[in-house]
């Protein structure tokens, strides 16, 4: 069973809904910050966990953030496929011992390009993707690479965009998942600022092709690795 983990309410699945239903997936979603339990690690053949407004840092305010890394910490350990998304990304990097900055210069928001290097173009997770991609970017934070990990792309304001670690996780700082919905929503937080809700989704649409092409072919690379593992 795929396991998605959802750090808050307006930061979901988004458009991987669509393309696991496609694809004929079944997965269970658990929502750890009202309260639910972590299914038992026999039960799972691969997790994503999703991003969320709050930081790694962040447990005394969201104390369900300490049962999380515990879990990812038990994930990796075994072995199960996994792919942290923002903050989930940066979950992975934080139980690997590499440091997380809260506020980092690096923060990035909008339609923006991630760049593969060598390693990354070779690496099964980006199997068919471009050298540059179009994507999304809405974090404040950022991770620097744990130590063992293989760094597999980089934005021009990010150099740590995306990294493996082992065989079989991975952490990246863009968004895949999101849709129009989701663009808009993030957007309002950010309303007071230039530049504005509309400007960031017409960005988002016109590069809106080439984002499903890549987002859905990372998503399914996933679920080929998790299948073969």
């Amino acid at each position: 069973m795929l396991a998605v983990i959802q750090n808050d309410p307006e930061v979901p699945l988004g458009a991987f809904a669509g393309y696991l239903a496609e694809a004929g997936t079944r997965y269970t979603t658990i929502h750890p910050y009202l309260g639910e339990e972590f299914p038992p690690l026999k039960d799972i053949t691969a997790i994503i966990v999703l991003g969320g407004t709050m930081g790694v840092h962040d447990t005394d305010r969201h104390p369900f953030l300490v049962g999380l890394k515990s879990f990812i910490r038990a994930c990796v350990a075994q072995d199960i496929p996994f792919l942290g998304i923002c903050l989930g990304g940066q979950l992975l990097a934080d139980v690997l011992g590499a440091r997380v900055t809260s506020g980092s210069p690096c923060g990035e928001k909008g339609t923006l390009t991630v760049r593969l290097n060598v390693a990354g173009r070779a690496d099964p997770l980006f199997a068919g993707l471009p050298e540059e991609f179009v994507t999304i970017q809405w974090h404040n934070d950022s991770f620097a690479l744990p130590e063992g990990a293989i760094l597999l792309g980089s934005s021009a304001d990010c150099p740590n965009q995306a990294f493996r670690y082992g065989q079989s996780a991975w952490g990246i700082q863009f968004h895949p998942e999101v849709d129009r919905e989701i663009v808009d929503c993030w957007a309002r937080w950010s309303e007071k600022t230039a530049p504005s809700v509309d400007d960031y989704l017409t960005a988002f649409i016109a590069g809106e092709e080439a984002y499903w092409s890549a987002s859905r072919r990372l998503l399914e690379n996933f679920l080929g690795i998790a299948r073969k593992l």
